[in-house]
């Protein structure tokens, strides 16, 4: 806790106490084991909760600062009672003497009962202890929730921080690869792929931080998606389309692409390119984003249509990031492959 802080607190708790101290010696009308403040004489309740207060005081810090942290947290709950009830006993009876002595002071003659002022006074100090067991119990459960909070948070920060690592030689993989099959077949293309791919990374490395503004997100997966077209030429028939309003909105970086990606991955390769279809809708509306990615691909036996870490390291990152944010759904009917995700930026 920052010094300020704890001067605070100190400070807040100290007018509690004068608060207490003055609206049952002054403000509220009452008469308390034979005291009382009402009297045109004098006041003798304001002496005796003069005393009384610091009972009270004590009471409630000794369990805050002593029984509770060092027994009752310990596991030493029965050593905990003991004490608490005998150091409770012990200060109603020191207060109770007091109070006979203050009778005398203020020739107060007419409570003779020890017993029926000793048991009030126990009652009152065995509510003050309660007190200060019930907020020290309280503020070590706020704490203990706090830190749980904390490492929480760090986790998933560690995590996101793992998902997205894995992304980078997943694109990279992927990216090699595409450029390898161009060369010797299309050197002047490959050429190109490369020079475009190399821009798509720059931006993973360097310009993808925790969050983006949406109009960089969608302008790099525009990037890849023109990267594509450019290497799948006239085999596939692709048609896309982005928009969007709010080009201020925050995003997590590099989480559409995965899904985009394995589209063009895993498009069908039917000898009729018209067969071949990938069809991507981006749309942001009113802080809403939806992506619908569309592809064909082929019914063989073995082949992973889902792709693999794309779209599983997507699903976690979103859990993530999103939680009840976000609704995701992947399907297959016939030989198309769809994926549609909504997500409330």
């Amino acid at each position: 806790m920052s010094k300020t802080k704890s001067i605070k607190k100190i400070a807040i708790h100290l007018l509690i106490w004068l608060l207490n101290y003055l609206l049952f010696a002054f403000v509220v009308h009452s008469d308390w084991n034979g005291f009382n403040n009402v009297s045109d004489a004098h006041n003798s309740l304001a002496y005796a909760y003069t005393y009384g207060i610091f009972t009270n005081v004590f009471l409630f810090y000794i369990q805050v600062f002593w029984l509770v942290p060092k027994m009752y947290m310990h596991n030493k709950k029965t050593t905990y009672y003991v004490l608490s009830f005998s150091i409770c006993l012990v200060v109603s009876l020191i207060e109770t003497y007091f109070d006979y002595m203050l009778y005398d002071v203020f020739k107060i003659y007419d409570t003779d009962e020890f017993m029926d002022n000793f048991s009030a006074t126990v009652f009152v100090n065995l509510f003050y202890s309660v007190a200060g067991f019930y907020y020290i119990f309280r503020q070590a459960h706020k704490k203990s929730e706090k830190e749980k909070q904390l490492l929480i948070e760090e986790s998933f920060k560690a995590e996101l921080k793992y998902l997205k690592a894995q992304l980078n030689p997943h694109f990279l993989f992927n990216g090699i690869n595409n450029v390898y099959h161009l060369i010797g077949k299309n050197d002047a293309l490959a050429k190109d792929t490369l020079l475009q791919f190399s821009e798509l990374l720059r931006y993973q490395l360097y310009e993808s931080g925790t969050q983006i503004i949406l109009e960089k997100e969608l302008d790099f997966v525009l990037q890849y998606i023109k990267m594509e077209k450019t290497r799948k030429g006239s085999d596939i028939q692709l048609s896309y389309n982005i928009e969007f309003e709010n080009p201020t909105k925050k995003i997590v970086p590099l989480l559409l692409i995965p899904i985009i990606e394995n589209a063009f991955k895993h498009c069908s390769n039917h000898i009729n390119n018209n067969d071949n279809i990938i069809d991507i809708k981006i749309k942001e509306v009113g802080g809403k984003l939806s992506l619908n990615c569309t592809n064909t691909f082929d019914e063989i036996i073995g082949k992973n249509a889902v792709g693999g870490i794309g779209l599983i390291n997507v699903k976690r990152r979103l859990s993530l990031v999103y939680p009840d944010k976000y609704e995701l759904i992947i399907r297959k009917e016939n030989s198309s492959f769809m994926v549609n995700l909504i997500i409330d930026l």
